[in-house]
């Protein structure tokens, strides 16, 4: 028989132990000029298989997911999945402390996740966790002006599908139990930009083939402690413009002619009388010079 493959979203109840936020995984920006920040305790996406492949359920499923300004605080997540384990419900997480918080104003966005002493399950394995930590910790900082931070905490050992494995910063690290499958870790994950920051405390890479309630396969990632944030953008406010200034008691009215200062020039208030005179006499002496012409 072909697969049919099941596109709905696994139907989530929990008991909560304060708000609950089960929204998507994309932080919302702010309005205005404030910041953004997201939270998430958890995140799934597993596809599960039964054994005779005939039918595929996608495991999709959050556990306080929170954008700012919000928070979250629950300690169980109960699933069921459709023609697995008779659809009766089995749970994915189950801790001592599981929170979240995203904040975002003009100046700092920040989204922090904290899950202490936590056991995840994948079905077919009801009994065995997928994998056991004892405080996992993200958080993710933007402050206007200063450059992203993200940062993360966990111990240096979790469980695997019953083994304990010691974490390193050196890369992956891989999990093999025979009979039972396959993980992938990797530890703290943490990029930042200019104005961007994230912060993912374990990501786990699961290929899981239990032998045990109608189960093939369960392939697919896990997402533990995870934060992000987004720097307020900052402007500069546009300076009004600037009022004119009343022009000073002495100064010359507009339109109207000053009077010509001359002496820059050389010459006085007095030059035109000179310029007179002189014309004058010009004119009397040539009237002398035309009587002795005619006399000589």
């Amino acid at each position: 028989m072909p697969a049919r493959r099941l596109a709905t979203v696994a139907t989530a109840t929990a008991h909560a132990a304060g708000p609950v936020a089960l929204t998507g995984v994309s932080p919302a920006h702010a309005t205005g000029h404030h910041g953004r920040a997201s939270a998430t305790v958890l995140r799934t996406g597993l596809d599960v298989s039964l054994l005779n492949k005939s039918v595929n359920v996608l495991l999709a499923v959050s556990l306080n997911d929170v954008q700012a300004p919000r928070s979250a605080e629950k300690t169980t997540l109960t699933t069921t999945l459709d023609a697995v384990d008779g659809g009766r419900p089995f749970s994915v997480l189950r801790a001592e402390a599981a929170e979240a918080r995203a904040s975002a104003t003009a100046t700092k966005a920040e989204g922090t996740t904290t899950l202490a002493h936590a056991r995840l399950h994948v079905p077919g394995l009801p009994l065995l966790p997928l994998i056991e930590v004892e405080q996992v910790t993200s958080k993710a900082t933007c402050v206007a002006g200063k450059k992203p931070v993200a940062t993360t905490s966990l111990p240096g050992s979790v469980t695997v599908l019953g083994k304990r494995v010691t974490l390193t910063a050196d890369g992956p690290t891989d999990v093999e139990v025979p009979g039972v499958g396959d993980v992938r870790l990797d530890l703290s994950s943490t990029r930042t930009t200019a104005r961007t920051a994230a912060a993912t405390a374990l990501g786990l890479e699961v290929s899981v083939n239990p032998s045990k309630l109608n189960v093939a396969e369960v392939d697919g990632t896990v997402t533990l402690a995870e934060a992000t944030c987004g720097t307020p953008r900052t402007e500069v406010a546009a300076q009004p413009p600037a009022e004119p200034s009343a022009p000073p008691a002495d100064a010359e009215p507009q339109g109207e002619p000053a009077e010509t200062d001359l002496a820059e020039t050389g010459g006085s208030s007095t030059t035109p009388y000179l310029v007179g005179g002189a014309i004058a006499l010009l004119a009397a002496g040539g009237g002398a010079v035309a009587p002795a012409r005619r006399r000589g």
